[in-house]
């Protein structure tokens, strides 16, 4: 089969596509159609992730193809249209082999490219909003780096569980297009987002701040938060992991909350399932739009990871697997 590998640890550069044998072992098997791209495949390709994976290896945490072969007493059967969380590697590959708990049934009106744009962003933005971050009817919320994956997934799903305004906070004026088109309510600039943040609330400020950035803006959205908001940490693709002056917590009483989803996953049974509940049928009702993600054939996928680590990358990113 086809399948992207990384052969050697040096970022995109070290990124091919070769013929290498089918996987084997035991759980559903799935000719892969798409298969989503994600910062951690970035920061795999350069041996930076917290799970370390050693060369050659193929990258990709999330499929969406069709159902070959299933374990006896699977919720699948083949020929079901299908998405499914490889985790950290194996799903950039026309064939791949997934634990029966994280595969599901793909709606009939979601597509195979839109398909492997849904897990691992949206999975993590419903959970951050409805688990972590407690979101509220009428509630507004902040969204760093809202041109990307985690953020164009947070306008597109924040509006839905009740957000009554969606601030996006891009890094230049092309982005705010990609923010208004993902739903955003407002888009205002990276440089003196503070300000214009307090000028569209009439100073009284939002009550969530999705943060997948990070970096030298963290106190900023501190100080942008209403009293008893929450200040959602998601990542860290700005590079700097910032700290935060706890006297800021107390004096102001607002939160910061971490957003580990995967870990989550791993320590509380069941939990992906109810979230993907929860999420589909918000897209099956047609409520909830799928993502329209950026699609790279399978050969340029060392173009499709570099895009996310040098955040040229315009919403989620997607491999076309097969044609």
């Amino acid at each position: 089969m086809r399948a992207v590998q990384v052969t050697r640890l040096d970022g995109p550069d070290g990124i091919e596509v070769s013929d290498i044998p089918e996987p084997s072992g035991d759980g559903v098997v799935v000719d892969v159609h798409a298969a989503g791209v994600a910062f951690p495949d970035a920061l795999l390709s350069r041996g930076l992730y917290q799970y370390k994976l050693e060369p050659p290896f193929v990258p990709g945490g999330e499929i969406a193809g069709v159902v070959r072969t299933a374990p006896d007493g699977s919720h699948v059967r083949p020929g079901d249209r299908v998405v499914g969380l490889t985790m950290i590697s194996g799903g950039m590959a026309e064939v791949a082999v997934v634990d029966p708990q994280r595969v599901f049934k793909l709606p009939d009106k979601v597509g195979f490219e839109a398909g492997a744009g849904l897990l691992f962003n949206d999975l993590t933005v419903y959970f951050a909003l409805t688990v972590r971050g407690r979101l509220a009817e009428g509630e507004m919320v902040l969204v760093h780096g809202a041109a990307g994956g985690i953020g164009t997934s947070t306008l597109r799903i924040a509006p839905v569980l009740g957000a009554s305004r969606t601030i996006a906070v891009v890094s230049t004026e092309d982005k705010k297009q990609i923010a208004t088109a993902a739903g955003a309510t407002d888009a205002v600039l990276a440089d003196g987002f503070k300000d214009a943040v307090q000028e569209l609330t009439d100073g009284h400020g939002v009550d969530i701040v999705m943060d997948p950035v990070g970096g030298d803006r963290f106190t900023d959205s501190l100080r942008s938060l209403a009293p008893a908001g929450r200040l959602l940490v998601v990542g860290f693709t700005g590079g700097e992991i910032p700290t935060v002056k706890v006297n800021r917590l107390l004096l102001n009483n607002i939160d910061v909350v971490g957003v580990g989803w995967g870990a989550w996953t791993l320590k509380h049974p069941g939990a992906l399932q109810q979230q993907w509940a929860g999420l589909e049928k918000l897209l099956a009702s047609g409520r909830l739009a799928a993502p329209d993600p950026q699609v790279y054939p399978l050969a340029e996928a060392a173009a499709a990871v570099a895009s996310l680590e040098n955040r040229t990358a315009k919403g989620k990113v997607v491999l076309r697997v097969r044609d």
